[in-house]
């Protein structure tokens, strides 16, 4: 659970049910003064329901036919209520509880498991609270383009930067739609400014709107995270990191590489890999220049657990500036 959600979490849900009970007793009021004989039809069923559930334990003569006798009445009378609110207008549910979430019949859980709408409100909340949501507005998948990248291929790279693009596009929009089923995890490596950190935000967001919890972090602000929970025992920290659903790590070979970095970061990697949780990482360098910088241990999980994606080209953002200043 992220720290201090789960408080906000029940707020939201006490809400939902209080302004559902206010309106439930509106309806009712209403229904009372202009067709009460919709009511009296519900207290007429509420009895015949109880006497089925007595009936079921009384020794008394030819009880199946009874019991039986006894719903076919209810089932008249509810045929009978539903009529009588149709003809004056009103759905055969209007003064019945109307749930946002008819599973957990907004509670947010089912028995002691939590329900699919409390992980949708627990990534809305961390959404809107983190980062995120801002840096997303404008980096999704409606504005990638594709024109940005050369149509000509380069030095001994075997197709262009944008026949390449379009490729690692087609496989992180499949990542998308498969992601509740997959096991991949991702790495995106090659130079500054072709493209990785803006495609890692188009992962982020549609995942994000599709009601899955991506933590986002640079690989310096990971290292930090990682410090706080190693030396302050922070365990909603820990819990986040390890299990969301997509934890992204840009910029990997930006932070200050020392022993606990590293120490740290493979056992982030190593515990997430146990878990199958799921993981993108996006690094400037190239596979060399990672195995000579980090640890066999890490480089082993990075390149043999996640699929491998190189990209390559101009800087895109040196580009559009150029485009900005003419």
């Amino acid at each position: 659970m992220i720290k201090g959600y789960q408080a906000e979490i029940e707020r939201i849900y006490e809400g939902i049910r209080e302004k559902e009970d206010n309106a439930f007793r509106e309806r009712r009021k209403e229904i009372q003064a202009n067709l009460p004989i919709v009511l009296d039809l519900e207290a007429q069923i509420g009895k015949l329901c109880v006497e089925v559930a007595v009936s079921s334990f009384k020794e008394i003569s030819n009880r199946e036919v009874h019991i039986n006798n006894l719903k076919n009445r209810i089932t008249d009378l509810r045929v009978k209520k539903y009529e009588v609110l149709g003809q004056h207008g009103y759905s055969g549910d209007y003064i019945e509880k109307h749930y946002k979430c008819n599973k957990c019949k907004d509670t947010g859980f089912i028995g002691n498991n939590k329900c699919t709408c409390y992980k949708n409100k627990m990534v809305q909340l961390y959404y809107n609270s983190s980062e995120l949501k801002e840096m997303l507005s404008d980096d999704n998948f409606k504005n990638f383009n594709f024109d940005l990248f050369p149509s000509k291929r380069l030095n001994d790279e075997p197709e262009s930067p944008r026949k390449n693009m379009e490729k690692i596009y087609d496989k992180m929009w499949t990542y998308v739609e498969e992601f509740e089923t997959s096991n991949e995890n991702v790495l995106f490596y090659g130079n500054a400014g072709t493209g990785k950190t803006f495609l890692s935000h188009c992962l982020a967001k549609e995942l994000l709107d599709r009601g899955y919890l991506v933590v986002y972090r640079t690989a310096d602000d990971l290292i930090q995270d990682l410090r706080s929970v190693k030396l302050d025992n922070d365990a909603s920290k820990e819990n986040l990191l390890i299990n969301c659903d997509l934890l992204i790590i840009d910029d990997l070979g930006t932070e200050q590489i020392t022993n606990f970095s590293k120490t740290e970061l493979f056992n982030l990697l190593n515990k997430k890999l146990l878990k199958g949780k799921k993981m993108l990482v996006s690094s400037n360098y190239t596979l060399e220049v990672l195995s000579k910088t980090y640890s066999e241990r890490i480089t082993s999980r990075l390149f043999g657990n996640f699929s491998l994606n190189k990209f390559y080209g101009e800087d895109i953002r040196v580009k559009k500036n150029f485009n900005k200043m003419r």
